[in-house]
């Protein structure tokens, strides 16, 4: 089972990612980057495994740049407020 599969599981992920980033030194605005990317990569080429990324990606396909960069800095603040460390 992929932590693509199950949202819990993801957010999860991402919160222990970002943790293990922001420990390294790893600014805000360079988080906010990758996420984008991230996101961006995700909305592309990996298929939704569950309702909420379904969410995401239904939002990501018809937002500006701009507003995809704000969806990638909510994701952030998400993990940040829900991941574990």
């Amino acid at each position: 089972m992929s932590v693509l599969d199950n949202w819990h599981e993801w957010k999860n992920f991402l919160g222990s990612k970002l943790n293990q980033a922001q420990d390294q030194g790893m600014n805000n605005e360079v988080v906010n980057s990758v996420a984008y990317q991230v996101g961006d990569y995700l909305a592309n080429k990996v298929d939704p495994k569950n309702e909420q990324e379904r969410v995401l990606s239904d939002l990501w396909s018809v937002a500006s740049e701009e507003e995809q960069r704000a969806i990638a800095n909510v994701m952030v603040k998400l993990v940040q407020n829900n991941g574990v460390r």
